[in-house]
């Protein structure tokens, strides 16, 4: 008869369970013994008793076997979160991009596209909506215009204050000085736009020219060229009285 199978629970009996305790830790030290030679596997166990002994079998070094592990449970953490991560991301994602679609249909309705499909009462409301944003640009723009004709009004307050304190300072300028009758004359005044300056012609004589500036009363800014006038009337003058003397006497020889 083939043996019967055991209720597995714990054994209440102490020797009992040593004596089961024993046994099985042999049997699975030789079954991870022979798993790591038939199978080429990594195989480590650790045991521990009742009592806190220890038992343990390793085919690769138990200190190497639990650095791999450790190793790999980390990148499995990582692993795991990471990909949490990446799903949560890539639903936030297409939620965006849901959300982008609705908006940019929106859009075209309010630009008068893309109304097909919608009821009468889907049209109704947008062109509520329509109003609703008419309305208030129209407040906006009248609300900007007022604010531009205040700004405009205060500007021109300001500067008819700096006139009128312009005027007061020039006023007060004025009076620093006395208020005389004669008035000085201007440059339009000596020389007119429709006459042409006498003193501009090169080809005139400094003799005309000269006699031109005293007669026109500006001896004192215009710039004299030559000697003084009354010089050069004196020397012209003997050469006239010397020529009148030898003509009269050629007359007297002929006589």
């Amino acid at each position: 008869m083939g043996r019967g199978k055991i209720e597995i629970k714990r054994i209440e009996n102490a020797n009992s369970r040593q004596v089961t305790f024993s046994k099985r830790r042999a049997g699975l030290l030789k079954k991870a013994q022979e798993l790591a030679i038939l199978c080429d596997a990594e195989v480590a166990v650790i045991i521990f008793s009742n009592t806190g002994k220890l038992f343990e079998f390793s085919s690769s070094g138990m200190k190497r076997t639990l650095s791999r592990y450790n190793k790999c449970l980390n990148f499995t953490e990582t692993a795991v979160t990471e990909y949490k991560a990446e799903k949560q991301d890539t639903k936030e994602l297409d939620g965006l991009k849901d959300e982008i679609a609705k908006l940019q249909t929106k859009q075209l309705r309010l630009l008068g596209k893309d109304l097909n499909g919608l009821s009468g009462k889907e049209l109704q409301l947008l062109e509520q909506e329509l109003n609703e944003g008419l309305s208030l640009v129209k407040e906006k723009k009248e609300k900007l215009l007022m604010e531009q004709l205040e700004q405009s009004r205060l500007q021109e307050q300001r500067a008819m204050l700096e006139n009128e304190t312009l005027r007061k300072q020039v006023e007060e300028l004025r009076g620093f000085f006395p208020s005389t009758d004669c008035s000085i004359p201007t440059y339009l005044e000596y020389y007119p736009l429709g006459k042409r300056n006498p003193l501009m012609n090169h080809s005139a004589g400094p003799d005309i020219a000269s006699d031109s500036a005293i007669e026109k009363g500006d001896s004192d800014t215009t710039l004299q060229l030559g000697p003084p006038i009354d010089m050069y009337r004196k020397r012209k003058a003997p050469e006239g009285g010397e020529t009148h003397s030898n003509d009269s006497r050629s007359q007297l020889g002929l006589l």
